[in-house]
Order: C-alpha cells, then structure tokens, then sequence
C-alpha cells in the first residue's frame, strides 16, 4: 500500500480535538507544538508558491448556469424554459443582461466591492455529456478523446512540488474522490471519517514490528498520516457564524484548515447534487443558497484570519443543463457553463462570453465560448508563478480575472 492510498483510506470528515497551536505573526507562519521536555517549539514553513491557497469546489451532478446567471432579457430564455425560468422580478441585476437567481444575494457585496469574477461559456471542444466521462476530463484537464493517469493539480505538485514542511499538497474534504488531485503521489488527505482516522491514528501508534518489511511500511505510512494530521487540526474560535447546511460542516472544516497555517496548497469542497433533471426550481434555488452561504462564511473567515487576499475560491462542474427545459420540469445534460472566482486579489466582471441561445448545436447544447484549460493555466500562472504548459501538455493562454 504506497502512502497516496493509505492517505486516501484513512480519511477524517472534522479535524481531532487534540490540535497544537497554530498562528501568524507579523506575516510569519509559525506552529507551535509540545516537544517531550514540555518546550513549546516554533517551526517556519519556508517560501512558497502556495502559500497562495487554491479553494475549489465541485458542484456535483452539472449546475444549471442558465438559471444561476439569468440571460433575462434573451426572449429565447422564456421561450425555451415556459415553466423553469425564472421570472425577472425575483432576479438580481448585475448588468443590463444578465442577472443572478436570488438565492445568491450573499455574494452580491463580493460583486460590488469587485472581488467575484464570473465566467461564462466555459467548456471544452467535442463535449462528452457522461457524468463519469466529463468530470474526468475536468479533473485532468485533458482533451475529450484523451484519457490521462493523474489530475490537473496532481501533475502540478509532480512537476512543482511543495516544501517538505507542509503537512499536504491538498485536502479533500467531505469526500474520499480525489479529483483533480488523484494519481502520482500527491500528499492529499481526505477528510471523511472521523472514527475511522482516530482508528488508523491508535494503529499507528501501537508499535512496529521490525522482522516484516511489508508492516514496516504500512506503519511507516501509518505515522506520516498522523504526523500530517496532527499538523492540521486546530481549535480556532472563529467569531464567524458559519451555516447549518451539511455543506457548511464542509466549509467550517475548510476555515480550520486555513487557520491551521500547517502548509496546505489547495483544499476541495464538493457541493451536490445538481443533477436536476426533474422538479428543479426548488431543488436549485437550496443548492445556490447552500452554496452563497457558504462562500459567504469563508470570506469572513478567512479575513478574520487575513488571508483573504491569499485565498482563491473557485467553483467547477462537469458540465452545464440544456437550455430548453424536458417534461418534468428540470434539464438534462448540457455543456457550456458559468463558474465563479472570488477573493481577495480577483478583479471582478464578466469574463467569457454570455450564453448564444440563438446558436444551439444540433443537440440543443450550447457552444462554448472559453476552453476550461484557460482557468486552470490562470490558476498555475497567475496564482502559484508557475509553468502552466507543462502541466497542461500545451500553451493555454490566461484570462484577466486575477491580478
């Protein structure tokens, strides 16, 4: 069992109790930790790219973007959506075209203060409209006939790797799908199962036995779990409030790892289910909310714990819904979507292009406009001063939307 897959199945859903301090002070990260003499020691995590920390999350089973960023006053969206449009009195107008479904309302001081960019007509040429398949190619950023090994950021820590101090590459919270951070041997650790953690945690720490090689190195592995772990929890008293939801357990998870400071590249959230393909304008309307409430609660946090400005939330999904509506009052498979970008250093707008509901393809899908790969060389390049083209196998060009 090499250390990825051990990682992988001993993962945590909340962080342990037992946690040391962690802080940040003067700009200088720093945790402290009880050595055997009962000396607090102080350990500086060196310089690097990702201290810049990257915040995905996956909004599973293909969000509607139609009916998250509302081409109002296209005639063809009532047209095409007689009984799943939204109506525009119940819209909250961003530009003279385009407006968002209210249950996002939370992210309107984002939008005002220019730190939410959204992006529409994001997609890939010859989409595949397969769940499984798509968020494959999301994930590994690969092109629709290609089928690579490892994920996009995966092959970003393969090719840059992080300081040996960190306590991971990447967390994956809520969740034992790796995403974009399967394959090679990235350190990530997925947060799923507390009792099974503090399991692995007591095996580890049980003892060894020398005479077999093979137990050497489970529990060699076991260790750095538990090594990893114990720099990651933390006990901070945030004074934000953070939401009910089961996506908001997901979110305060997120804000402990950030408070922890223990050396963290990027952390993944998974929001679900979208797949709303029957009854969707309630359904919808709670999982944006869910969504807005959470992204809500994770500025507070991380500006309470000034690494806003050091932080990057950006959303993704496998695909988008059909424009026209089906006979159950959702949508079914689509493609171009919209996603957004927050924090502190975005340059909020509107970046991509709107929806072309006048120019569907021949499945009723629309075109899209800006391939993904664009998204993710922005997020290599700009965020983390890295070479995209080699992680991407191909010279993408960036988008504007981070400084």
């Amino acid at each position: 069992m090499n250390r990825r897959n051990f990682l992988r199945a001993a993962g945590v859903s909340a962080l342990a109790t037992s946690a040391p301090l962690f802080g940040n002070v003067n700009g200088v990260v720093w945790a402290q930790s009880p050595s055997q003499s009962g000396v607090v020691r102080t350990t500086t995590l060196p310089p690097s790219p990702y201290s810049n920390l990257l915040i995905l999350i996956e909004l599973k089973g293909a969000n509607d973007g139609l009916n998250t960023v509302v081409p109002f006053t296209d005639p063809l969206y009532a047209t095409l959506r007689p009984r799943v449009r939204l109506e525009s009195a119940s819209l909250i107008n961003l530009t003279e075209r385009a407006a968002l479904h209210p249950s996002l309302k939370p992210l309107m001081t984002m939008w005002e203060d220019r730190q939410l960019a959204i992006i529409q007509g994001l997609g890939y040429p010859h989409p595949n409209l397969s769940h499984f398949r798509s968020i494959e190619i999301w994930d590994t950023a690969s092109k629709s006939d290609e089928y690579l090994d490892a994920g996009w950021l995966a092959r970003t820590f393969a090719l840059n790797p992080a300081p040996k101090a960190y306590a991971a590459d990447g967390v994956v919270v809520g969740s034992n799908d790796m995403g974009p951070l399967s394959g090679y041997a990235a350190r990530t650790i997925a947060l799923a199962d507390t009792a099974q953690f503090l399991r692995t945690a007591r095996l580890a720490q049980a003892g060894r036995d020398e005479r077999n090689s093979a137990l050497r190195h489970i529990l060699a592995v076991e260790s750095e779990v538990v090594h990893a772990a114990s720099k990651l929890n933390t006990n901070y008293q945030f004074k934000t409030t953070f939401p009910t939801s089961a996506f908001a357990g997901q979110v305060r998870t997120a804000a402990q790892l950030a408070a922890s400071n223990a050396g963290i590249g990027v952390i993944r959230l998974t929001l679900g289910s979208f797949d709303t393909h029957a009854n969707q304008l309630g359904t919808h309307a709670n999982l944006l909310r869910d969504l807005a409430d959470g992204i809500a609660a994770l500025k507070s946090a991380l500006q309470e714990l000034n690494r806003w400005d050091s932080s990057l939330i950006m959303t993704y999904c496998e695909f988008g819904r059909r424009p026209k509506e089906n006979q159950s009052n959702g949508t079914d498979h689509g493609t171009a979507n919209v996603q957004f970008a927050v924090g502190g250093k975005v340059l909020g707008g509107m970046y991509g292009e709107a929806p072309q509901l006048a120019r569907l393809d021949g499945n009723g899908n629309l075109p899209f406009a800006v391939d993904f790969r664009l998204a993710y060389s922005t997020i290599i390049s700009k965020w983390w001063g890295l070479d995209s083209s080699r992680v991407l196998n191909g010279r993408f060009a960036t988008m504007d939307f981070l400084a």
